[in-house]
């Protein structure tokens, strides 16, 4: 008579065990009732019927997915590899059980078409320069697309661009062209500056005949100090020139006067 009462007991203890299910803060149950959806439970301790009632655990965290690194050929034909990280996590627990077989399967195969597809509508510059921008695109794709799933695309971010060695070689050309392009055009600002502050000095010192005069004396005390030096300076007032040039006006004029009346 034992034997004929423990084992009911051992089946009603059993049935219990596997009646009592307890969900963590961070996971949902999705019970169905003989095949039909019935409700989402959790977290914390439910009651699940054996044999009548099943149910699906989900998982709410945030998921991190490695998106493959993916053949692509930008807009102005160029083929590099591109790799991103994915974030994403459920926030319709029944939609990501009934809408989609494999929620994370299809997420992956959805964000590495779309990656492909957003970045091959862009010059390889844009990949380079405007990776926010990429990443922002690719989200809201992605975000709209698994919305029916129950998914929520968090953040997207393109890890690496990889190029080959002959568009690496070609990438440095270009670079150190445009180096050598502002080299050039600073430089050409540098002399133009210069020149317009000569030009002003020139104009203050032909204003001005004993600053000019400061200058020249300046000028020969700088080239009398060299180490290299070899040469000795006597310094001629400016003022003698003056009659140096006065006296050969004159004796021009005397000079033409004579040879129109030898004529």
């Amino acid at each position: 008579m034992t034997g004929a009462y423990l084992f009911p007991l051992v089946v009603v203890v059993a049935l219990i065990a596997m009646s009592i299910k307890v969900l963590r803060e961070y996971e949902r149950g999705v019970v169905f009732f003989l095949g039909r959806f019935q409700a989402v439970k959790g977290p914390g301790l439910i009651i699940i019927i054996p044999g009548i009632q099943q149910m699906v655990k989900v998982d709410l965290r945030i998921i991190t997915l490695d998106v493959p690194s993916q053949d692509v050929i930008s807009q102005d034909n160029v083929t590099v590899r591109v790799n991103a990280v994915l974030y994403f996590r459920v926030v319709d627990s029944a939609k990501s059980v009934i809408q989609v077989e494999d929620y994370f399967s299809a997420t992956s195969q959805l964000a590495q078409t779309t990656l492909r597809s957003v970045l091959g509508k862009h010059d390889l510059d844009e990949m380079l320069s405007e990776r926010d921008k990429l990443n922002a695109d690719i989200q809201e794709i992605l975000d709209s697309q698994t919305d029916s799933w129950g998914i929520k695309v968090t953040n997207v971010e393109i890890k690496h661009v990889d190029l080959n060695e002959s568009m690496i070689r070609a990438i440095a050309r270009q670079a150190e062209a445009e180096r050598e392009r502002r080299a050039k055009v600073i430089h050409a600002e540098g002399e133009l500056q210069a020149a317009e502050k000569l030009s002003q000095a020139a104009e203050i010192i032909s204003k001005n005949p004993a600053a000019l005069q400061l200058r020249y004396l300046q000028t020969m005390a700088d080239m009398s100090n060299s180490s290299q030096a070899n040469t000795i300076f006597f310094p001629l007032p400016l003022e003698l020139t003056k009659v140096f040039d006065a006296i050969a006006a004159k004796f021009g004029a005397h000079g033409t006067a004579a040879g129109e009346k030898s004529d």
